[in-house]
């Protein structure tokens, strides 16, 4: 096994639940809680209101009734966005957490686990956990009641964090046939967890009728006794947004008035979970991801719809967690702890189960849209203030490259630079001395603007300088020429060391503009866009200034073929595509691996809605384009590109009446821009998709090179491994919901946030994305959500799922009509995954070096510092807490490694996730050795 396989299973000597109980009274502990979905069907501030009311009587019953006892859902945000408004009553909380009426956390909120990374899976975790320790402690279980699946890793990162208990509801295998199993990650990690067999308001209509409360309390104990054998039964009386009747203690204590054979005890899901035996061996034991139809609904549209959400997330969470967080944690003299904090808790409340999936109304996505772009911009803010900071001492004729890898790399980057227009070509020096190529891309002219105007004018032009800028540069220096009646500015990026006086310069053209008409001239030095090939060291950097070349000589040039002799193909010694006549790729690796048909776009109808897809009854998979327009780009020699524009008629919406795709169409387009790069072994593509139609599914065919019965997809802290098929009980009908246990039509389409891999065709991503391997035999082919396009939150009818997963509201902006645009890199490979390096190839694909111009005076030396590497293990997370530098590695193997940390410390221990020392590990020389098991994450703090 090359990674973890969903839902594999050992049972141990008994399943929990086969026995019943025979004579007595039952027992059932009864959970009074509420499931508080913070933004869904209404917008965030909206839904808080009815939050505030609620908690206001629950504090008020439970100070007045020292009986009652309730379940906050497991997340801080409730309480956090309730003391907003009632921040007088943070004692009042802190005394009932305290007193065990109240249980809170041990999360900041309930997130969707596949659409995030692991490192803000911890972050929800660690903000949880310390803001309820601030009001007395947090619940210890990890609590994840509605999540749509749960990750392979999540037991190891529950463990990590000291929790010896879960509790769940949907993915659960349909082999569980009890009410608790053991989870168990990947690296060995376990939990026990309470499955929540009917969901978390198995006991939600417990009250609707007081005169019946009796007769429905034996029924639910009659009901579930067969699950919870001779064990105590759950009730979970609470579910969405709901409140308990004031009737509840009265009713409860008064059943044993009443003679019923049942006893019922008010308790929270804390004290009930850790009443059980946490290491009891006679459980079912469930190894990996939880992701089956069987038990549940997982509701796995949620992986596609709107997905310019799972884009921002993607991009915000890179940018805090590889460029903003390590580099302030290595270079900057000082921490900017609340910026980070404020990014963080943005991305962390945009993680919500019922944010980033888009499964709300278009209001709730805006909101959310705007809360991750503005975490992107906290940490842009930081990344650029600590870079700018470098720049500073860096020479204004060179540019500081930065490197958020834990590897040293040599890799493109793109620069815009002032080069004399005598210079033939254009290298990069670098601080040993060498010299590698460049490719320019463009040049501008040395003439910015010119204009006339009458000499009475001319003073209206001086408001349109800004200390010395103009026209997004600096004036370097100016001149009148009264002979010539002309004005002229030289202009630079830099506008030099003389100071610029503006009224010098109102002054001269006062006393020589008397008449006539005047040519006001700005010029410049000559800028080129350059592509070059820079050397920077593992989380450090590096400067390099621009030098002349006689010739840009590359060692593998990527060589383009002349359209006009052929057809477009790109070649670069370690892979080359070619299109055909249709606008698909060829892909030929140099071992040679081919994938043939590469890019295929495949359009199909969508009756579903933001959580599940469906086809209509009468479907029409269109993937013919109507036209073909291909353009060549860059020709090289570091990079070289064409495009493919493939325009398509898509149906214009659905025809309800029919169940099939409307007759009237619209017309569609699909760009693809096809780039291969020197010393890449991937192909980079970008889609730019302009869409006009309704209710639709569009999707990226890449063929496999050979038979794959699997495939394996990079995800939280792990790669999974997952077959063909998703479980889901009986198979159901196409159209009919009926016969599977869930009510759901289980679909075998899967996440992947960092690649996904089956028979030797690897696809590199920039964002979560919604995958399927399609195909049997030798044929296959993985079919990549690209858009999908829907009009309601959830429909009452659903071919594919038997009950509604929320309110039939409209969702206009989920259809997605416009341009959507997606990126990602194509790689044939032999060997497995693991033989390919995909880990830590899609890493460098992801992360793009960082290049700022150098600020200081010009012709000083230049320089290369290196911050922090890591060899045999993936670096996940480089920041200082608690003023020590501290990092996260997961060693994404199946096999053990030993990760090497190389950098400017003396001493390193490890930690776990809340922070506590671990054994202290001998350090030589800066550099540490930790053997690691596979798929372990391991935490290090470092000093000097």
């Amino acid at each position: 096994m090359t990674g973890t396989t969903t839902g594999t299973l050992t049972t141990g000597a008994a399943t929990t639940g086969t026995a019943v109980q025979a004579t007595g009274v039952g027992t059932v502990h009864l959970v009074p809680h509420t499931h508080w979905d913070r933004e869904w069907y209404e917008p965030f501030q909206r839904f808080r209101l009815r939050l505030v009311d609620l908690l206001d009587d629950v504090l008020a019953w439970a100070e007045a009734d020292p009986r009652f006892r309730f379940t906050l859902d497991g997340q801080m945000a409730a309480v956090d966005d309730y003391l907003e408004v009632r921040e007088e009553n943070r004692d009042r909380i802190a005394q009932l957490v305290q007193r065990g009426q109240l249980a809170v956390g041990p999360w900041q909120i309930l997130l969707d686990e596949f659409l995030v990374s692991g490192e803000n899976i911890i972050r929800n975790l660690e903000l949880g956990r310390a803001r309820a320790d601030e009001l007395g402690g947090a619940m210890p279980v990890g609590y994840l009641p509605d999540e749509f699946g749960h990750c392979a890793q999540m037991p190891q990162i529950l463990a990590a964090a000291g929790f010896e208990h879960a509790c769940l509801w949907r993915g659960v295998p349909a082999a569980v046939d009890g009410h608790a199993f053991r989870w168990v990650a990947p690296d060995g990690s376990a939990v026990r967890v309470e499955y929540l067999v009917s969901g978390y308001g198995n006991a939600a209509s417990l009250f609707a009728d007081p005169t019946r409360f009796a007769q429905r309390a034996v029924a639910l104990e009659a009901t579930l006794r067969p699950v919870f054998g001779t064990e105590p039964v759950l009730g979970m009386y609470g579910t969405d947004h709901s409140a308990p009747v004031r009737s509840l203690v009265e009713l409860v204590t008064g059943l044993e008035d009443a003679g019923a054979p049942v006893r019922m005890e008010i308790t929270t899901l804390g004290d009930y979970i850790t009443g059980r035996d946490a290491g009891a061996s006679d459980i079912t034991v469930v190894r990996g991801e939880l992701r089956s139809h069987a038990g549940a609904n997982i509701l796995p549209g949620v992986l596609s719809v709107r997905p310019h959400l799972k884009q921002a997330m993607a991009r915000a969470e890179r940018m805090v967690e590889r460029y903003a967080e390590p580099f302030a944690a290595l270079w900057s003299p000082v921490w900017p702890q609340r910026f980070l904090d404020m990014a963080w808790w943005r991305l962390v409340d945009a993680s919500g189960h019922d944010s980033v999936t888009g499964c709300g109304v278009d209001e709730t996505a805006v909101q959310v849209f705007a809360r991750i772009t503005e975490a992107e911009h906290l940490g842009q803010a930081v990344r650029d203030r600590v870079i700018g900071a470098i720049a500073r001492d860096v020479p204004r004729d060179a540019i500081v490259v930065a490197n958020p890898s834990a590897i040293d790399r040599t890799d493109l980057v793109t620069l815009d630079l002032e080069i004399p227009a005598s210079w033939p070509a254009v290298a990069l020096q670098q601080a040993d001395g060498t010299v590698l190529p460049a490719q320019v891309e463009n040049r501008t002219a040395a003439l910015l603007h010119e204009e006339r105007i009458g000499a009475a004018e001319l003073p209206t032009f001086f408001p349109r300088i800004h200390g010395r800028e103009l026209f997004g540069l600096e004036i370097v220096s100016w001149a009148v020429h009264a002979d010539e009646r002309l004005l002229q500015f030289e202009l630079a990026r830099h506008g030099g060391e003389e100071p610029f006086d503006i009224d010098a310069l109102r002054a001269a053209v006062a006393a020589a503009a008397v008449s006539g008409t005047w040519t006001v001239r700005l010029q410049a030095q000559e800028r080129r866009v350059v592509t070059g090939l820079v050397t920077a060291p593992a989380l450090g950097w590096s400067s390099v200034r621009p030098v002349p070349a006689e010739d840009a000589v590359v060692t593998r040039p990527v060589q383009a073929s002349d359209p006009e002799m052929d057809n477009h193909c790109l070649d670069n010694g370690l892979v080359s595509v070619t299109v055909h006549d249709d606008g698909t790729l060829r892909i030929v690796a140099a071992d040679g691996t081919v994938l043939d048909g590469v890019g295929r776009i495949v359009d199909g109808g969508d009756r579903g809605d933001t959580y599940n897809y469906a086809p209509p009854a009468t479907d029409a998979l269109l993937e013919t384009p109507d036209t073909i327009v291909i353009t060549a780009a860059e020709s090289g020699p570091l990079r070289a590109a064409f495009t493919v524009v493939r325009g398509y008629s898509w149906p214009a919406t659905m025809d309800w009446a029919q169940d099939r795709r409307s007759a009237a169409s619209e017309p569609a387009s699909v760009s693809m821009r096809v780039e291969l790069r020197a010393d890449e072994p991937f192909v980079r593509l970008e889609l730019a998709i302009d869409n006009r139609s309704a209710d639709h599914r569009v999707r990226l065919h890449v063929p496999v090179a050979r038979t794959a019965a699997v495939s394996h997809a990079e995800g939280q802290f792990a790669v999974v491994e997952r077959g063909r098929a998703a479980e889901g009980g009986e198979q159901l009908d196409v159209h009919s919901a009926a016969g599977s246990p869930s009510g759901e039509y289980p679909l075998p389409t899967f996440p992947a946030h960092g690649f996904v891999d089956a028979g030797g065709a690897a696809l590199l991503l920039t964002q979560a994305c919604e995958y399927e391997l399609l195909g049997d035999g030798s044929a296959g082919e993985l079919a990549l959500t690209v858009l999908r396009c829907t009009g309601q939150i959830s429909r009452n009818v659903h071919p594919y799922r038997e009950e509604p997963a929320g309110p039939q509201i409209p969702t206009p902006q989920a259809q997605m009509i416009g341009t959507t645009t997606v990126a990602l890199a194509v790689l044939p490979h032999a060997g497995s995954w693991v033989d390919a390096d995909l880990v830590a190839t899609a890493d460098r694909y992801r992360h793009p070096l960082h290049a700022a111009a150098g600020q200081s005076l010009p012709g000083g030396p230049l320089e290369s510092h290196h911050g922090l590497t890591v060899d045999g293990a993936v670096l996940t997370s480089v920041r200082l807490r608690g003023g020590v530098l501290e990092a996260r590695l997961v060693a994404q193997n199946p096999e053990p490694v030993t990760a090497v940390v190389r950098g400017r410390f003396d001493t390193a221990r490890t930690v776990d996730l809340r922070g506590t020392p671990g054994r202290e590990l001998p350090v030589t020389e800066g550099t540490v050795k930790l053997p690691l098991r596979p798929w372990e994450i391991a935490t290090l703090r470092f000093d000097t």
